[in-house]
């Protein structure tokens, strides 16, 4: 059996950022290329959704596969994105994180009420747990998501659009990481080769 080809991790992070931050860039600087104030935002949803599409095509045309999470995520900003646009209301593409963010809390939900371990395949996980460790592991992120919805809902409806596009880019991702490490104790606590050695002693 081959192993499985995975993208470097800071390739991999590339891909991931590069998207968000053109999507920033274009709100910033957007009328630097003659576009009014209020149409920044309509700019950087269309370099955001192409730059989404070459990102995923990059990815796949290395690993001849595409990760689960970056494609729902895709899509919905292809979706939602494309509303954006066709309507001339940001409200679309604002809603994307809000439903990103809400399905994946569900996927993980609904993969703890039948029993499986959905979190391998929504986050790409290259961890090898108990299935205690998988069972509280799945319920952390699953909240984890609902807060980011949460956030973002209250983010957009409240403040203004340059300060929801910086909080987007950095302030989610942030979040993200620390909240990521904060699991590394559960862990290395259920990592299963430990519990393993412990059942041997």
């Amino acid at each position: 059996m081959t192993d499985e080809k995975r993208l470097p991790p800071l390739l991999k992070l590339a891909l991931e950022l590069g998207p968000l931050a053109l999507f920033f860039l274009g709100n910033a600087y957007g009328d630097r290329f003659g576009f009014a104030e209020n149409q920044r935002i309509f700019a950087a949803t269309g370099i955001f959704i192409v730059a989404t599409v070459i990102a995923l095509g990059i990815s796949y045309g290395l690993i001849r596969k595409l990760p689960i999470m970056p494609v729902v995520s895709g899509i919905v900003v292809v979706v939602f994105g494309g509303l954006t646009l066709f309507l001339q209301d940001e409200t679309f593409i604002k809603l994307k994180p809000t439903i990103v963010n809400t399905l994946f809390g569900l996927v993980l939900l609904g993969g703890l009420y039948f029993r499986k371990p959905l979190l391998q395949i929504v986050l790409d996980s290259m961890f090898e747990l108990t299935d205690e460790g998988w069972r509280k592991l799945t319920l952390r992120w699953a909240l984890f998501f609902f807060a980011l919805a949460a956030i973002n809902e209250i983010v957009w409806r409240t403040q203004t659009t340059d300060f929801w596009v910086s909080f987007k880019v950095f302030g989610i991702m942030p979040l993200t990481i620390a909240f990521a490490l904060a699991q590394t104790p559960l862990l290395l606590k259920h990592e299963t080769k430990k519990a393993e050695d412990a059942a041997g002693t």
